[in-house]
């Protein structure tokens, strides 16, 4: 039998004590091979108060599409005919139904492209990222809309910048990412789960806009008759409050969906990492299984703090277009750096993120320590300088973003051409615009998630035992120092 050895923090980790062991010759399942010394449910508290947050989530759609319903006839039944003038109605839900049809059709459509042509897809993406962010903040601003053109064009040139630091990165890249779909094709249910959480995430999406629209019309104040049917009482604080936080149960359950997949995901990577020849039994199966139950609340707790940062960046982009629209114009400029900083600290929790729970699939243990061992791993490997080399993340980052602008610039120009009478001053537009974007972007998030984590755990197996690399993957290990011969530093740090 062999049997890796226990860490050590004094120098350079180890794998951990629990870690893979490999019986040649004979079939284990993933609950055998990566083994939990004493299984728990880690950071249970933070589990429990997710499905507490969510059945508040369903609480509240349920109190408000009932106001919704018993008056269908006032606010439409499609996109023309509503009597309402005072909030959103029937034609926002056609509108978030078509962006989320949308989202999900580029988002497939993506995923096929990354499979197929994955020598050009970096490029693709970048190409259309640029060329989706110019077009979106031209339209915008020949529209004189001002706010969402001006930050559309600014996020475009950023990307311009990006890309051409990027390409010297992308044969590198290209390598990881042809090796993560090379294994998606010959094990696991690489692109099953993708759909199946593509799927969910759609409709979670169709939920929450039917949620969010029944808001409105249940709670906002003016000439609105739902506001005497059911749990009445209308008020500007109500719907501020209630959007709030039906906005911020969205953001967390899907960001928990997201990252339960990449567990999912990761355990299959892991598994093919440590056992190419002798591939471990219902890998797919046993990764989702841990992940529902005994890192149920870690993963609930990492995609807590993900959420916090993401709901504080929607409502920062927000207050800087209405800043905009009323010709603030230090207030647009003191949102616009705060957004900034708000990005740069969701990108460092979410870079995090990825690979502690590449270890938490593989290991079960709970958050904090996963994240602390994970990180100090990868710094004492080095790493870090092959992760910060690789391009997937901000390349898959950058084709979410794509399908985002696709789906903001549907939703204006369906607010542009259908004209709600809700909407006759334009006091809508950076609201149903704004929720359109984080509807695409979540989506497609979900949808290219196992591509991600393919790399991902492929990096932390790398960091816990090099040595498996040259042994048992040794062509993909010569192609490594081929396209970046520093590879050989960080292996045999």
């Amino acid at each position: 039998m062999y049997t890796q050895p226990p860490p050590n923090y004094g120098s350079p980790p180890g794998p951990p004590p629990n870690g893979p062991q490999q019986v040649y010759g004979e079939k284990r399942d993933f609950d055998q091979k990566f083994a939990i010394e004493k299984p728990k449910w880690n950071d249970w508290w933070a589990g429990l108060l997710l499905i507490a947050v969510f059945l508040g989530f369903v609480a509240v759609s349920g109190i408000t599409i009932q106001g919704y319903s018993s008056t269908y006839g006032f606010n439409g039944g499609g996109i023309y005919g509503s009597q309402n003038t005072f909030g959103l109605s029937t034609n926002t839900i056609i509108l978030f139904a078509f962006v989320l049809t949308v989202a999900v059709v580029l988002s497939y459509a993506y995923m096929w492209a990354a499979r197929v042509f994955t020598k050009q897809f970096i490029w693709i993406t970048g190409i259309l990222n640029i060329v989706f962010g110019f077009v979106t903040a031209i339209y915008m601003l020949s529209r004189r809309y001002w706010s969402g053109g001006i930050v559309f064009l600014i996020f475009s040139i950023f990307y311009v910048f990006c890309f051409i630091s990027w390409i010297p990165r992308i044969p590198f890249s290209v390598l990881m990412l042809r090796t993560a779909i090379d294994v998606s094709k010959k094990f696991g249910h690489v692109y099953l789960v993708s759909l199946i959480g593509g799927l969910l995430a759609a409709a979670l999406g169709a939920y929450y806009s039917v949620t969010l629209v029944a808001i409105y019309v249940k709670y906002h104040p003016g000439n609105n008759p739902a506001c005497n049917t059911g749990a009445g009482g209308c008020s500007n604080a109500k719907v501020i409050g209630l959007v709030v936080f039906v906005t911020f149960a969205m953001y967390w359950v899907s960001e928990w969906l997201k990252n339960t997949i990449h567990v999912t995901i990761s355990g299959v990577y892991g598994s093919w990492y440590f056992s190419p020849n002798n591939f471990p039994k219902r890998a797919t199966r046993g990764a989702l299984k841990r992940a529902l139950t005994y890192s149920f609340g870690s993963i609930s707790l990492g995609s807590l703090l993900v959420a916090i940062i993401q709901f504080l960046r929607q409502i920062c982009s927000a207050a800087q277009q209405s800043a905009a629209q009323e010709g603030n114009i230090v207030g647009t400029i003191l949102f616009c750096c705060l957004q900034f900083l708000i990005a740069i600290l969701d990108w460092a929790v979410q870079f995090l993120n990825r690979y502690a729970f590449s270890y938490i699939s593989l290991y079960g243990k709970a958050y904090i320590p996963a994240a602390k061992a994970t990180w100090k791993m990868v710094k004492d490997r080095g790493i870090d300088a092959l992760i910060n080399e690789c391009l997937i993340g901000p390349v898959l980052s950058m084709g979410a973003f794509s399908i985002a602008y696709a789906s903001a610039l549907l939703a204006y120009l369906y607010l542009i051409f259908t004209s709600p009478a809700y909407n006759q001053d334009g006091s809508y537009t950076p609201v149903v615009v704004a929720f359109a974007f984080v509807i695409g972007l979540q989506v497609c998030q979900i949808f290219t998630t196992p591509l991600s984590s393919g790399v991902d755990t492929i990096f932390v197996a790398m960091a816990w035992d090099p040595e498996v690399l040259i042994a048992q993957h040794g062509d993909l290990y010569d192609t490594m120092v081929q396209v970046y011969p520093h590879v050989q530093q960080a292996i045999h740090a």
